[in-house]
């Protein structure tokens, strides 16, 4: 047996947004009813090196039967009854590009058969992590945000913009896109990079923030989305905040809006509430509910249209392995990856 190493251009080829949207949002359900194993994210501070690593492992079954009977019909390896495991090891050194040219973030996936352990394939962690991050956007702009949505602003031009783009547009009919950014030129590469398929220009926070759809994918750790710029009907994504400290919104826009989480621990600990739960402003009787339970059809998302929805993201290790997952099984359509004996069984 072989192990399959996919590189960047593999995972992007292996997974379309088509089909690592219902995935992601297959394991936001799994995890829900209990069908995941996801131990705590753990962190390795290197403070000598700004940088940390972070681990994150998981095993995830997926059951078509705990998914919504409405739920639109699913082609493709996301359907059905599967199960998957794997391992995500990857970091944030916030001086890597200045001093190595290196990107910030970097990351290594192992995926393995959960049947005998056998490690089937070593991939891109980053790219990987790119295209599960903005499907979970996607699965919560599905389940929140009104349903003739065709306005998505954009807080952040970096790296992780673009798929937010491409994975919301699969799940609504955006038409115009308004993205900001601190660097004038990150929003220039963002128009150029996809004015020929919408409506996009550069513009300010507030006005990101009015449209029908908002993601925040910025590391700020004060808010600079403040309630009054929201629309009365905006869903936000809250991207950006995966450490402690880090926060985006105003705690008022937050204590005012209908606020989901996708994970109880790490949100608390390090995402977009994680600030003023520290506090004392903001606590669990603030939080409506998680994506799972909503995805699930346990708990209800929007219930009127004039309602601000947030969805709490800080990046859970099922939803790594079930983009992995949808890498590996396309990987043979594709003919793409390099195989090689890792474990020297075959000597």
């Amino acid at each position: 047996m072989e192990t399959l190493l996919l590189d960047a251009a593999d995972v992007s080829q292996n997974v379309p947004m088509a089909e690592a949207v219902p995935a992601i949002e297959a394991a936001f359900a799994a995890y829900h009813h209990g069908d995941a194993q996801m131990p705590a994210k753990s962190y390795v501070d290197l403070p000598e090196y700004d940088g940390d690593f972070r681990s994150m492992p998981a095993y995830l079954r997926v059951r078509a039967d705990h998914l919504p009977a409405d739920r639109p019909d699913v082609d493709g390896i996301a359907a059905g009854d599967w199960d998957a495991a794997g391992l995500k090891w990857i970091n944030v050194h916030t001086r890597n590009r200045e001093r190595f040219g290196l990107p910030t973030v970097l990351g290594t996936m192992i995926y393995s058969d959960p049947e005998n352990a056998f490690p089937l394939a070593i991939m891109d962690g980053r790219e990987l992590t790119m295209r599960r991050t903005g499907a979970a956007a996607a699965v919560a702009t599905d389940h929140l945000a009104v349903e003739d949505a065709h306005s998505l602003g954009i807080v952040g031009a970096g790296a992780q913009a673009g798929t937010q783009l491409r994975a919301i547009a699969t799940v609504r009919d955006v038409e115009e896109v308004i993205v900001s950014d601190v660097d004038d030129e990150r929003v220039a590469a963002f128009v150029e990079a996809f004015g020929d398929e919408y409506a996009v220009r550069g513009g300010s926070i507030a006005e990101a923030a009015a449209c029908d759809v908002l993601s925040t994918i910025t590391p700020v750790e004060e808010p600079i989305v403040p309630r009054e710029a929201v629309g009365p009907h905006t869903h936000v994504n809250a991207m950006g905040a995966d450490a402690p400290g880090k926060h985006e919104l105003a705690d008022d826009l937050l204590l005012a809006a209908t606020v989901l989480i996708d994970d109880y621990e790490q949100c608390t600990h390090s995402g977009e509430i994680n600030v003023p739960y520290a506090a004392g402003t903001f606590g669990d009787d603030d939080i409506h509910g998680t994506l799972g339970a909503v995805v699930a059809g346990d708990r209800p998302g929007r219930t009127a249209r004039e309602e601000v929805t947030v969805f709490d993201s800080t990046g859970l290790a099922i939803q790594d392995v079930a983009a992995a997952h949808v890498a590996y099984e396309h990987a043979d359509d594709n003919d793409n990856g390099t195989p090689f004996d890792l474990l020297g069984l075959d000597d």
